[in-house]
């Protein structure tokens, strides 16, 4: 897992301004210009590109801290999307500055940049480039079930409150019944042109536009419940499939169930499942395990016994001259696998020993004794 805050060199409550700062030194320090195509510095500039980009972000960088680099939304090795880049990009605008690592689309060693967004903010402005879209935060949830429920699949529905699209007017902001109006600020188009210059040459970006957040259509009258914004806060009732086979801890993401943005697509939920244990019965792998105790003349003599399992009662044989610590195979009765099929019920024969003989079962085993047993 890549440590972007080790990266940059600041800590992990850094400030975006101290955040901002590490990054500028880094850039300068590293500048192909300055190392004159130093391979390694190079890869350090790239890797402070990259770790400036998720902790200049804060929804990136919530999702890094809470899940790492490999984590949901971060797209592998620190790429956010490879849609987007800038318009008019001119390599001879920044002094020889070699950008075929970073330019548009680019992806150098598994690594995606976007520098509409990685040097957009770091000149002071938004930084949205051309074809990116607004997400909505993710939304982690926990829940318990039972073991049994963990093994065969499971329903639930759950309640939860967070950033949701409007029920009264769908989503649109507009209030029900009225029409949508041409964007004024970006004339329909979603989308506004922007020219910043710097030290490092010219940008020209397309970002999406603020007013209309990318539709190109405003509401004549606005929603009385979410003011306009086609989002609010909500309790919402979601169902969530637990598959059959499902481990303690493991999480189910939910796609599009996550917190809904203006303008933009939800985040995903990730629910977290907690599998309670059971009385009597565990989990290897895809198999269950589990005890049968029986008396010692059924181990000697072999016999039938009525054992529990998580489909039912079912009659095992006990084979003749079953040894304490012997396993019993049940076929088809353990965990689903990928290829709908069970794994088996794993039966640990634990041979109970009496505590004390009556003179005929002393007798019959002297017996035993004598001849050899």
């Amino acid at each position: 897992m890549k440590d972007y805050y080790k990266t940059l060199g600041v800590e992990k409550g850094a400030s975006k301004d101290d955040i901002k700062k590490a990054f500028r030194r880094l850039a300068h320090e590293h500048h192909p210009d300055k190392t004159k195509g130093d391979v390694a510095s190079s890869q350090k500039f790239k890797e402070a590109s990259e770790a400036y980009s998720v902790l200049s972000d804060d929804q990136k960088r919530t999702q890094y801290d809470r899940f790492g680099s490999a984590g949901p939304g971060m797209g592998g090795a620190g790429g956010y999307g490879s849609q987007g880049g800038f318009s008019g990009f001119n390599t001879q605008d920044f002094n020889g500055f070699d950008f075929s690592g970073f330019t548009q689309g680019a992806n150098q060693g598994g690594v995606e940049f976007d520098l509409g967004d990685i040097f957009g903010d770091f000149f002071g402005g938004r930084g949205r480039s051309q074809g990116r879209q607004k997400r909505g935060h993710d939304v982690s949830v926990d829940i318990q079930i039972s073991f049994e429920d963990s093994i065969f699949g499971v329903e639930r529905n759950i309640v939860v409150t967070k950033v949701s699209s409007c029920v009264t007017c769908s989503g649109t902001g507009a209030k029900p019944g009225t029409n949508m109006k041409t964007c004024e600020a970006c004339e329909g188009k979603g989308k506004v042109n922007e020219t910043r210059r710097s030290f490092m040459g010219t940008f020209n970006t397309v970002r999406v536009c603020d007013t209309c957040h990318g539709k190109g259509q405003m509401p004549k009258e606005i929603c009385s419940t979410c003011h306009g914004d086609g989002v609010l806060d909500r309790q919402q009732e979601i169902i969530v499939k637990i598959p059959a086979g499902i481990e303690d801890d493991q999480m189910v993401r939910l796609s599009g169930m996550g917190e809904a943005v203006t303008g933009g697509v939800a985040g995903d939920m990730y629910v977290k499942v907690h599998v309670n244990p059971h009385q009597y019965i565990r989990r290897v792998g895809y198999n269950l395990t589990t005890d049968l105790r029986v008396r010692l003349t059924t181990a000697i003599t072999g016999g039938e016994q009525i054992i529990k399992t998580l489909d039912g009662d079912i009659v095992l044989k006990i084979p003749e001259g079953s040894n304490n610590g012997d396993i019993l195979k049940v076929k088809h009765h353990g965990v689903p696998n990928d290829h709908n099929k069970r794994g088996d019920l794993l039966v640990k024969v634990i041979v109970e020993m009496p505590r004390k003989l009556s003179r005929t079962a002393r007798e019959a085993i002297e017996k035993l004794k004598g001849e050899g047993v």
